[in-house]
């Protein structure tokens, strides 16, 4: 059985092996959004104060989620490839690792929690009280129970990593169905408001880490490991050299999203909470793009142990075409029909007439960044994550800073927007040359 799992990843038809690989994760990953979307549609019958200490609160759980990614993109790439070149005890040594450095990374968010958190909503509030209460209560519990989130990463990308997407559905689905139960629960039920809401979401990240814990122990043997403070380092450097690269980047978008907020803020706090919905609708409305994009890390890092220069080019090719034909139903949606959209976060007025033109750009640029996006899990799988962060940087912190702060100039809150566009359609060339210029030098 082992053998004809890996024969799959080097032999299966390009066409079929990327969808195939895609379509568990998109599933996984629509019923991840699905979580994150309704948490927010529940928060805002809370209050739109309390929407907006989320859209506050977006950009710590962007650093908090940065530590897990890097993990998980780093264990993903040297772990194929340990599998395309047969290494089992590479596999071993690397999964054991990353189960280390996952630990390290909830010690080190504790840390932060405690020391930053009323620090950083005293600052982003504006002053305003209310705001304020409702984030630290939110983040503060997300934060100090982060191991379940930091766990759910390592043990989803084991099966990722060995092929077996459709069993990463099985793991984030116990955690996204937890949190879908329990949010309305603690949330109107027990009256916890944005506490409760935070209650569930760690409730269901540690139940994502049990199944992630039982499902790799029982159905992937491809994949060994050990709970271990003694990892072997070597696995540990080589999980850090691909993955630090990610972390920086979505470090760098935190701080970009705290830069955002600020300039949106002086409009009004509703600019803000709009902008805070429309991250939770990207993370729905691109379930396709990034199913795609992380079945596809796998498939190049296996091909590219193997030698095989022509399946890694052909996957990239299919997942480019796969990745905009599944977001063109959203794309209609959210062009077409944005007032129902915004219903859904029991917008006002004034929130419709901010979000309805937001919805539009964005909606636009998450089009655009389709090939960026594409070229960037395709360098990670190539273990080049120096490369996929400067394209990624250029495109989710330098560009849309500096066009926003540009474009705030004029006082129209909607070109900030367009910001976001702009910045997209500039980085296309750049990635296609980085692309070719790495893919040549590597895939010799």
């Amino acid at each position: 059985m082992e053998d004809i799992r890996e024969n799959s990843m080097g032999t299966m038809k390009i066409s079929r092996l990327v969808i195939n690989t895609g379509i568990p994760l998109m599933l996984s990953l629509l019923i991840n959004s699905l979580y994150n979307f309704v948490d927010s549609v529940f928060v805002s019958k809370v209050s739109e104060d309390a929407l907006t200490a989320l859209s506050l609160a977006a950009p710590v759980q962007v650093l908090v989620s940065a530590l897990g990614l890097g993990n998980a993109v780093g264990l993903n790439a040297v772990i194929s490839k340990a599998l395309g070149e047969k290494r089992p005890d590479k596999v071993k040594k690397t999964a054991s690792a990353a189960i280390f450095i996952a630990l390290c990374a909830w010690v080190l968010i504790c840390v932060a929690c405690l020391l930053g958190i009323r620090w950083y909503f005293d600052w982003q509030s504006g002053g305003n009280a209310v705001i304020a209460a409702h984030g630290r209560d939110y983040l503060s519990i997300c934060m100090l129970f982060a191991l379940g989130q930091m766990g759910q990463w390592v043990f989803d990308r084991f099966v990722i990593a060995s092929g077996k997407s459709h069993l990463f559905l099985f793991t984030l689905s116990a955690a996204s169905l937890t949190n879908l139960i329990l949010d309305p629960v603690f949330i109107f039920a027990l009256n916890m408001g944005t506490r409760g809401a935070a209650i569930a979401t760690v409730i269901g990240q540690h139940m994502g880490l049990l199944a992630g814990i039982f499902i790799n122990r029982r159905w992937n043997r491809e994949i060994t490991f050990s709970f271990t403070l003694k990892p072997d380092w070597q696995s540990v450097r080589d999980i850090l050299r691909v993955g630090v690269p990610s972390t920086l980047v979505q470090v760098l978008t935190s701080f970009v999203t705290v830069a955002m907020n600020s300039i949106l803020f002086a409009f009004s706090s509703t600019a803000v909470a709009v902008y805070g919905v429309c991250a939770r609708m990207m993370g729905l409305c691109t379930v396709g793009v990034h199913g795609i994009d992380n079945g596809l890390i796998p498939i190049v890092a296996y091909n590219y142990g193997a030698r095989r220069r022509d399946r890694v080019h052909e996957s990239v090719r299919w997942a480019l075409i796969y990745s905009v034909v599944f977001y063109l139903l959203f794309l209609a949606v959210l062009e077409l029909a944005p007032t129902l959209v915004m219903r859904l976060f029991n917008a006002s007025e004034h929130m419709n007439a901010i979000g309805i033109p937001a919805v539009r750009l964005l909606a636009l640029a998450w089009l655009v960044s389709i090939p960026n996006l594409v070229f960037a899990a395709a360098l990670q799988g190539l273990s080049q994550g120096t490369a996929s962060m400067a394209l990624t940087m250029l495109r989710q912190a330098i560009l849309p800073v500096v066009l926003a702060l540009a474009l705030r100039a004029t006082g129209q809150l909607s070109l900030v927007w367009l910001a976001f566009v702009l910045a997209e359609a500039l980085c296309i060339p750049f990635a296609v040359w980085l692309w070719h210029r790495v893919s040549d030098a590597t895939l010799l």
